[in-house]
């Protein structure tokens, strides 16, 4: 900085600027920090929901997605209790699953065959139907926002999904690849496919697989399918979250349940994981989002349906983040 080029501020004015701000400052809210956020989260109390999806968007609203009732349910990190948000459009869609929003605001979300993309007031934008994949009916499980494209995974087929975008439209949905036909050595059944997640640059996606206990990574420039190497503890989570080369993950089948997390390498192709949180009170979690130094997993209660209200999301500190209370 050259400081000699700076304009030279007369000390009164300069003492009168501060006592301004810091009155100004006193007299502003403050923004919420972790301990001062609910710990738990009542998505309903309605019976039958079985939360399963969720995102937080930067200004920290969260959407929270039902797979009993295919309703989505809306509210502030602030907040304690969410409200159902008025989604029009999901009469024929009784389970909603993956959900995410853009850079726009707009609000995505997946269940059964369809995709769904409403505005933050809930008006329908579009809405896209998934064909049927080489083993049957498609069923989305959860979707992931590039600057070009979403990418939604299939749980029936071994088939990701994607609908372009182009400036505020999405266009259809489409077979953009069968996993089993560009990697031969993918088993020949029970693929299970669950979340997805992509690079900062949309050019590399992560694919958990449930079925094969392990997550995949499909380069998108040449759709190059190769297992993550995550050495022994290697694992098929369900929802992912990925922060630069922090990948956070849900497991809720074949090891303890709870949310891992591993470093990965700078092309994403190996890593090590570095914690695992067992020890919380998660009620079969399925996935979870990260907002600050906090993240959001959802308790599913899937294992039991149609479960117990209420039906809630906890909120755990990042044990990576150097800000975590």
């Amino acid at each position: 900085m050259e400081v000699a080029s700076m304009p030279r501020i007369p000390v009164r004015t300069a003492c009168l600027a501060a006592t301004l701000l810091l009155t100004a400052l006193a007299g502003t809210p403050v923004p919420a920090v972790a301990r001062d956020l609910p710990d738990r989260y009542v998505v309903s109390r309605e019976a039958g929901v079985l939360p399963e999806g969720i995102t937080v968007t930067p200004d920290g609203t969260m959407y929270v997605s039902s797979d009993g009732l295919g309703t989505l349910y809306r509210s502030r990190i602030g907040a304690a209790d969410l409200e159902p948000f008025p989604a029009r459009g999901l009469e024929e869609r009784t389970s909603t699953l993956g959900v995410h929003t853009d850079r726009r605001g707009r609000v995505l979300s997946v269940g059964g065959a369809i995709l769904t993309v409403h505005d933050r007031h809930g008006r329908l934008l579009a809405r896209r139907t998934a064909k049927e994949g080489p083993l049957g009916a498609p069923h989305l499980n959860d979707l992931v926002v590039t600057e070009d494209a979403v990418y939604v995974t299939d749980w029936a087929n071994p088939v990701i999904h994607r609908a372009e975008i182009r400036g505020s439209t999405v266009g259809p949905l489409e077979p953009w690849l069968d996993i089993r036909a560009a990697f031969p050595q993918f088993p020949a059944r029970y693929w299970l496919l669950n979340g997805i997640v992509a690079d900062e640059t949309g050019s590399t996606l992560l694919v958990a697989s449930n079925g094969t206990e392990a997550v995949w990574r499909i380069g998108v420039a040449d759709r190059e399918v190769s297992r993550l190497d995550l050495g022994e503890q290697s694992f098929g989570a369900d929802g992912m979250v990925l922060r630069g080369r922090t990948l956070y993950a849900v497991l809720n089948y074949g090891a303890p349940h709870g949310v891992y997390i591993a470093r990965l390498d700078g092309e994403l192709r190996a890593g090590t994981v570095t914690h695992r949180l067992t020890d919380e009170p998660f009620d079969l979690p399925t996935t979870l989002a990260k907002h600050g130094c906090r993240l959001y997993v959802v308790n599913s209660q899937l294992d039991e349906p149609p479960g117990r209200p209420p039906y809630t999301v906890r909120a755990i500190p990042d044990p990576t983040c150097d800000d975590s209370p």
